[in-house]
């Protein structure tokens, strides 16, 4: 919920690379009349159609705690979708109970379908019962088929809903995934109170509480009672200090099933995203710093696809909002955190090693954010949801569909925002995954790889700043700091640095007010450099 601010930043390396890729992606829009639009929703399926639940049907929320996440923007209805004949049925949520009512029109739910049933957890928004924006401590359980024909054909569906109260699912922003029979409730946050840009003393305060945490558990659902058992957690801020992210499941390189972490915010110290990502198996997890994240920072929608036969798995981001996009082949790094067009893929290949590639497509416009990629049914898939990419046998084949997010009419609107910069999209696209090596060119993003995940803040400053950057082990490394003339301001070994995470701070005097420097770290042949901009 929090944005960033700042200047613009220019990365550069070794950025772009021709890459064949063993797919494309084409986007193929569909309309459906009179469909409202929506974002940051939950949804199950059943038999070709949709149940949409929760979100909100505004766009970008307000900076302004009166006007931010509004109750006229709640979505206080359920509604089906049949892509395949373009039809839509809506039913009010007033037949239910006011917990579930409540809960059913908050944002940012987690959620997971397991058979007929979908299970919802937490949630934030206006609860007229307490008087206050809160995040539901509750997790739901709803009959997806049943509800679906009961919308469809104007009958009550008010039994096919059942709640169960927990304080452990006080939680919204994370996710909710499965691997084998235990599941994932990874990251999020619980928020009670006005959401206030300016921080959580300054009038009207609010309570965050980041989560830190994997909440693991069993849950026993006899289609009348539902039971938690085995519940344990998993505790560390460095992994899971996160929200409003990706979580998405994978075939990882042992074959087994799992969950990988891509990106999300907010660092804890400096509000910066995260670039690393987390890969969770059965028994463990481990913080990838081998790798970075530059594109699609915040929750939008992902296709994940894995080929048995190269062990390579592929995740696909479309659009949304990132701290960085690409401007003619120069990354460029945006503190603004803008709204971007950007498709990108995510690559694990079969050594384990994750590599960022943009792809040769983009959004038609700002859209992605807070949207989700639905699968089409009848395309093969692992237990866990991930398609089977070596029986895309076809030259081009629909795998699914994207639906709903926040459409922005522009790049950067958070400071601007009054309501109109941006709506919640009814826009349906069919996702068609195209295995033409020689329509695969994609640009390889060379700082993804390479392991250092500079980063510099704040930015702009007075000369006052941080240094990030992360090691496989410690050795010394060079840092270089010049103007924009090549006139060198810093030139020097780093000699006592350590494996992983480390921070350098630097106070540097009579730097000139408005100059732009570089600032470039080299370890070995590998080197990342950004740009800091002073300010009074």
């Amino acid at each position: 919920m929090k944005i960033f601010f700042g200047t613009i930043l220019i990365l550069i390396s070794n950025f772009v690379f021709a890459q064949n890729s063993s797919f494309t992606i084409a986007l193929e829009p569909v309309n459906i009349a009179a469909l409202d639009g929506i974002q940051s929703y939950a949804y199950g399926q059943a038999a070709g159609k949709w149940l949409i639940i929760g979100g909100r049907k505004d766009g970008l929320h307000q900076r302004q705690p009166f006007a931010a996440f509004d109750a006229s923007g709640l979505n206080t209805d359920l509604t089906v979708v049949d892509p395949v004949t373009m039809q839509k049925w809506t039913a009010p949520l007033s037949s239910l109970s006011v917990d579930l009512q409540e809960q059913l029109s908050s944002t940012n739910m987690e959620f997971h379908q397991d058979g007929n049933y979908l299970y919802l957890i937490g949630g934030y928004g206006y609860s007229a019962t307490m008087n206050d924006h809160i995040t539901y401590s509750k997790l739901c359980a709803v009959d997806v088929p049943n509800v679906i024909n009961a919308i469809t054909s104007n009958q009550s569906f008010t039994s096919y809903f059942r709640q169960y109260a927990d304080t452990n699912f006080a939680v919204t922003g994370g996710h909710l995934n499965k691997i084998n029979d235990t599941y994932y409730l990874v990251g999020g946050q619980n928020f009670i109170g006005r959401y206030n840009p300016m921080g959580p003393n300054h009038g009207p305060g609010f309570f965050q509480q980041y989560t830190n945490q994997i909440r693991k558990f069993t849950l026993i659902d006899n289609g009348v009672s539902l039971t938690i058992s085995n519940y344990q957690t998993i505790t560390d801020s460095l992994a899971f200090h996160r929200r409003d992210y990706n979580v998405v499941e994978q075939i990882l390189q042992n074959g087994n099933e799992g969950l990988t972490v891509f990106s999300g915010v907010f660092q804890i110290a400096a509000d910066i995203p995260y670039l690393n990502a987390v890969n969770i198996d059965s028994n463990s997890y481990s913080i990838n710093n081998s790798f970075a994240q530059y594109y699609n920072h915040y929750h939008c929608a992902v296709l994940p696809l894995y080929s048995q036969s190269a062990n390579e798995m592929n995740n696909v981001f479309f659009g949304g909002i990132a701290q960085y996009y690409d401007s003619a082949g120069v990354l460029v790094q945006d503190n603004n955190v803008p709204f971007v067009k950007t498709i990108a893929n995510v690559k694990r290949d079969n050594s384990g090693n994750m590599t960022e590639y943009k792809l040769n497509v983009e959004m038609p416009a700002l859209l992605g954010s807070g949207s989700e990629f639905i699968a089409n049914e009848n395309i093969a898939t692992f237990k866990n949801g991930v398609i089977k990419y070596d029986s895309l046998i076809a030259d081009t084949t629909h795998v699914g569909y994207i639906f709903g997010g926040i459409n922005s009419t522009a790049a950067n609107i958070f400071w601007i925002n009054t309501g109109i910069e941006s709506s919640a999209s009814n826009q349906l696209f069919k996702v068609l995954v195209i295995k033409n090596n020689s329509a695969g060119i994609s640009q390889l993003n060379h700082q993804s790889n390479n392991g250092l995940q500079l980063q510099v803040y704040p930015n702009p400053n007075d000369g006052y700043f941080f240094i990030k950057f992360s090691l496989k082990k410690a050795k010394p490394v060079h840092l270089l700091i010049t103007d924009a003339n090549g006139k060198e301001v810093v030139n020097e070994n780093l000699l006592q640095t350590t494996k992983g995470e480390n921070i350098i701070e630097y106070k540097i005097k009579d730097l000139t007010i408005g100059g732009v420097y570089w600032v470039t770290l080299t370890d070995g042949d590998l080197s990342s450099a950004q740009q800091i901009i002073v300010a009074e």
